[in-house]
C-alpha cells in the first residue's frame, strides 16, 4: 500500500513532529503546503491523506490570514472526496468549522501537560480501542470547537469539554498534540512564549520541560492512531 500524504502547515514552530517519523518508516511520499511561505494548494487527486497542523491564528481570522478561506475550501473538498483527514489543534478546529460547527474561545487557555479522558463513544471507537481511558497529553490552545453534526465526541478534559471527534471513519480532529517531540516542544516554548501568561491552566515553562518524559507515551498513541487510520484506508 502506498499512501500519498499532504500536510497543511501554518507556522514553522508547529510541524508534524513524530508523524514525520511514522511516514518515513512507512515509506510514504510527503508534500507540504506551508501557508507562511509562498503557498499553493495541490490538486485533490495528488494525495490520499490530508494532515492539518496547528498554529497561533484562529479559524475566524480570515481578515488577517486570507488564505484561511482557501484552506477551508480544500479541507471541505478532501472530506467530500472521501480522503483521510487528520487535524491537530488549529487543524481540528478548521475541520470542525468546515463541517459547520462553531469555533470559539475556550473558557480558559490550556497550555501544558493535562489529562484527557475518552468518552463512551471514544472507548468504543476503533481508532482508540485498547487505549487507557485517561492519558496525559500536551495541550496548547486558546480556542475550542463544537462537535460537528454527525460526528462522534471522542475525548474530553475538565477545562475543555471537546477534545476530539471523528466524522465518518477517517476524518479525525484532535485538539491536543500527540505529535509533540522534544524538538517541537522547545520550538513552541521559544517562538510562542508570549502566550505563557499567568493563568490557571497555563503551566510554567519549567514544568512543561520537566514533564517531557510523557512525550514517548503520547508519540506511541499517535503511532497507534496512524496505524489504525492506515488499516481503514480503502483500496485504490
Amino acid at each position: 500500500m502506498n499512501i500519498r500524504i499532504h500536510c497543511f502547515q501554518h507556522a514553522p514552530f508547529e510541524d508534524m513532529g513524530c508523524i514525520k517519523d511514522w511516514i518515513k518508516k512507512e515509506g510514504f511520499p510527503l508534500n507540504y503546503t506551508r501557508f507562511y511561505e509562498d503557498w499553493k494548494i495541490p490538486s485533490i487527486d495528488s494525495y490520499d491523506w490530508l494532515i492539518i497542523m496547528g498554529g497561533p491564528m484562529s479559524v475566524n481570522d480570515e481578515t488577517h490570514y486570507p488564505w484561511l478561506a482557501e484552506e477551508k475550501k480544500a479541507i471541505k473538498e478532501a472530506i467530500d472526496r472521501g480522503k483521510t483527514v487528520l487535524g491537530i489543534c488549529l487543524g481540528s478546529q478548521l475541520i470542525a468549522a468546515t463541517l459547520g460547527a462553531k469555533v470559539t474561545k475556550n473558557p480558559e487557555p490550556e497550555i501544558g501537560w493535562f489529562d484527557v479522558t475518552l468518552t463512551d463513544q471514544g472507548k468504543q471507537n476503533p481508532l482508540f480501542k485498547n487505549i487507557e481511558n485517561t492519558f496525559k497529553i500536551f495541550q496548547w490552545h486558546g480556542d475550542t470547537f463544537e462537535i460537528p453534526a454527525g460526528a462522534l465526541h471522542l475525548a474530553t478534559s475538565p477545562v475543555c469539554k471537546n477534545q476530539a471527534f471523528v466524522f465518518g471513519d477517517r476524518v479525525l480532529g484532535l485538539q491536543f498534540h500527540l505529535e509533540v517531540t522534544n524538538e517541537s516542544l522547545n520550538l513552541m516554548l521559544r517562538d510562542a512564549d508570549d502566550e505563557l501568561i499567568d493563568a490557571p491552566f497555563i503551566q510554567k515553562k519549567e514544568e512543561m520541560l520537566k514533564n517531557a518524559h510523557y512525550i514517548e507515551s503520547t508519540n506511541q498513541l499517535m503511532y497507534k492512531i496512524l496505524d489504525r487510520l492506515k488499516e481503514l484506508q480503502p483500496p485504490k
